[in-house]
């Protein structure tokens, strides 16, 4: 082998002279043998890694890992003895972009500012301000066009006229006007009317008007109303409640919980988005109450218990600790259920009744009765 072999940076794209090194896999005084991988360089083009050409000894290694580097530039030499020293008018690389080895014609730019003509090109040509990139990177023409997505989604963003104290109420039967005055006092929401496809529109409920149907959700959205609270109890089918719901997500609603000031929650229980909690309701220590469940005026919730999304608590119901209730389960006024019992999903349980073992998946437990299987 020669006794010396000199590693320069290659011209990667010829209208690009300029790369980054993005990666360094040597260190000086390093050995290293022939088709070893030095390091990786990058430009808005292409990635390419430069190898040994031979083996031996790294000397003369003046970079460092995301170093901007120029086509020519030294990139180390490869000796075959360790103590070999490297000539004293070594070159040493650039650390940044001249303006005059670009051939760029704006004269504005930033010393410490790295950047690739066709990113200057594509930043000018948006009118974005160069001052303002960041200085420890190269500046690519990928670069730049994810801060023209980013600027133009935030531009949309920033047109939207959205209110966080408008709120809307999706059904305007019984369950409806509960949840109305329960958002009165609450003095956060500024409620802008109700929807609902079976009351004609105009209507008024408790001095608020009916808005139209689901139809009329997305024009409400449009205009800056963007919460909503489901107020579509689903006593008889709890998939229409759940259905309700989903078409609000797909509009883009949010729906918050909302939890009446006289009901007590302990700390440690977790309340998730769209939760209600009616007057004197009781939610115990480490109790985890699921997206959309129902927790109805005086019904406790004891130590543990755990609610699944959508499950309704009709009023008075009692749950002991440890209590599991699966998904758009329904539990009647006066229910009470025993320690550690498990609801599965999609259960009714009917008011009065007793539950002292585990609820299938579907089960009904009649009103009045005790569950003992």
């Amino acid at each position: 082998m020669n006794s010396v072999i000199k590693i320069t940076i290659p011209l990667l794209n010829t209208n690009e002279p300029e790369a980054l090194l993005s990666d360094l896999f040597v260190q000086e005084g390093q050995k290293v043998s022939k088709s070893d991988i030095l390091c990786t360089l990058e430009t808005t083009k292409s990635v390419s890694e430069i190898t040994a050409e031979s083996n031996g000894f790294i000397i003369g290694l003046r970079l460092q890992k995301g170093a901007t580097v120029k086509a020519g530039d030294l990139f180390c030499y490869i000796a075959e003895k360790s103590t070999w020293q490297p000539p004293v008018d070594t070159t040493i690389p650039s650390e940044k972009y001249s303006q005059e080895s670009q051939n760029m014609d704006d004269k504005n730019i930033p010393a410490e500012l790295r950047i690739t003509q066709p990113a200057l090109r594509l930043a000018n040509k948006n009118n974005l301000d160069i001052n303002a990139l960041p200085i420890d990177r190269l500046i690519t023409e990928k670069y730049i066009r994810e801060i023209i997505k980013e600027k133009s989604t935030q531009e949309i963003k920033e047109s939207q006229t959205f209110d966080p104290t408008k709120i809307i109420i999706y059904g305007g039967g019984g369950h409806g006007k509960a949840l109305i005055e329960l958002i009165q006092t609450l003095n956060q929401y500024q409620i802008v009317g109700i929807v609902d496809d079976g009351i004609p529109k105009d209507k008024q409920i408790l001095g608020y008007p009916v808005l139209g149907g689901s139809a009329a959700l997305r024009e409400l959205h449009r205009n800056g109303t963007q919460l909503a609270v489901n107020a579509v109890g689903g006593i008889g089918n709890l998939q229409i409640r759940v259905k309700v719901f989903q078409e609000l997500i797909a509009v883009g609603f949010s729906c918050p919980a909302v939890i009446h000031p006289t009901a007590f929650i302990e700390p440690s229980a977790i309340i998730s988005d769209g939760v209600q909690i009616f007057p004197h309701a009781y939610i115990g220590t480490q109790v985890s109450l699921g997206f959309g469940s129902i927790v109805n005026t005086g019904a406790i919730i004891s130590h543990d218990c755990k609610l699944g999304d959508y499950a309704n608590i009709s009023p008075g119901a009692i749950l002991a600790g440890e209590v599991e209730i699966g998904e758009s389960v329904l539990i009647g006024m006066g229910v009470t259920i025993n320690l550690q019992a498990k609801v599965g999903k999609s259960a009714r349980i009917g008011n009065g009744a007793t539950v002292k073992q585990d609820i299938p998946d579907g089960g009904i437990v009649r009103a009045g009765t005790i569950w003992l299987e």
